[in-house]
C-alpha cells in the first residue's frame, strides 16, 4: 500500500543579488531590502493513498511543478512534513542523467540505474527500451549526435520501462511521428492503470479527466479547491472565464 502524507508545507526560495566582482573586491554587502523571498507554496495540506488519482490545475506559476519536485523530494519544505509509503518515479526533467558523450545504448544502462533498476534488470530492459523507442542504428551512437526529437524519444522510451508505485507526472509530450506518439500515448495508459497513486499535472483538462479520480486547483502556491475532477475543472473554467487574470476571486463572488 502507498500513501502520500503532506501536513502544512510551506515552501519558500531566498533570492540574494550576486553583485559584481567590485563589489566582491570592496566588501560591499547585500542589504536586506535587497533580498527577495518567494513564498512558492502556502499551507499545502493533501492525503493521498492507493488507487488515488490526483490531477492538479492552475495557471503558469500557480505552484503545480513546484508542488510535484517537493513530493519527488528535490525541493525540501521551509517547514511541514511530507511523507511518502513508497517509492516514487519523476516524468519530468527527462534530460537529467544523460551523458552526452556516450551511446544510446550506455544511456540506456545508464539511465535505468539511475531510476532504481539493478544492473541485472537493466540488462534485461535494454532490448525492450531500443525497440520501443524505434531508433534503430542511432542508438549506436553518442547523444550529443541526435536531435532534440530524437532524444525525447529515448528519454521517454527509458523513464516509462519502468513499474513505479507513485508516479509523478507532469506533461511529458512525446516526440515523433504519429505512430510514435500513439505508442507513447498507449504506453502512458498501461503506466497509469498500473501504478498504486498518480499525480499528474497537465493544462489539459481532457487529458485530466481521463486519468484522474481527484482534482485539486492551486492558485499562488496553495490550493484553493480540492475535490470531484468534474467539478474542480467546471468551477476552474467558470472562473477563468469571469476573472482570467486573476480566477481564484470567481470563487468569492
Amino acid at each position: 500500500m502507498s500513501s502520500i502524507l503532506i501536513e502544512n508545507v510551506n515552501l519558500e526560495f531566498v533570492f540574494r543579488p550576486a553583485g559584481s566582482i567590485k563589489d566582491a573586491l570592496v566588501g560591499k554587502r547585500v542589504h536586506d531590502a535587497e533580498i527577495k523571498t518567494v513564498h512558492a507554496l502556502k499551507d499545502i495540506h493533501l492525503s493521498l493513498n492507493t488507487g488515488d488519482r490526483l490531477g492538479v490545475i492552475g495557471h503558469n506559476g500557480a505552484g503545480k511543478s513546484t508542488l510535484l519536485k517537493t513530493i519527488a523530494g528535490i525541493y525540501a519544505p521551509t517547514n511541514g512534513t511530507v511523507q511518502l509509503t513508497g517509492v516514487p518515479t519523476c516524468l519530468f526533467e527527462l534530460a537529467t542523467g544523460f551523458e552526452m558523450e556516450a551511446s544510446g545504448y550506455q544511456n540506456i544502462k545508464l539511465r535505468s540505474l539511475m531510476l532504481g533498476l539493478t544492473p541485472k534488470e537493466a540488462e534485461a530492459k535494454t532490448a525492450e527500451i531500443a525497440e520501443f523507442s524505434g531508433l534503430g542504428e542511432h542508438l549506436k551512437r553518442p547523444l550529443k549526435y541526435y536531435s532534440s526529437g530524437m532524444f525525447l524519444r529515448l528519454a521517454f522510451s527509458i523513464s516509462t520501462a519502468i513499474s513505479p508505485e507513485i508516479l509523478l507526472l507532469d506533461e511529458v509530450v512525446a516526440a515523433g511521428d504519429a505512430g510514435f506518439i500513439e505508442k507513447a500515448n498507449q504506453r502512458m495508459r498501461e503506466m497509469v492503470d498500473q501504478v498504486d497513486i498518480l499525480v499528474f499535472v497537465s493544462h489539459s483538462m481532457e487529458q485530466i479527466k481521463a486519468f484522474c479520480n481527484r482534482c485539486i486547483w492551486m492558485s499562488g502556491g496553495r490550493i484553493i479547491l480540492q475535490g470531484d475532477v468534474d467539478q474542480v475543472i467546471s468551477a476552474y473554467q467558470t472562473a477563468m472565464r469571469l476573472n482570467p487574470g486573476n480566477p481564484e476571486l470567481a470563487l468569492e463572488r
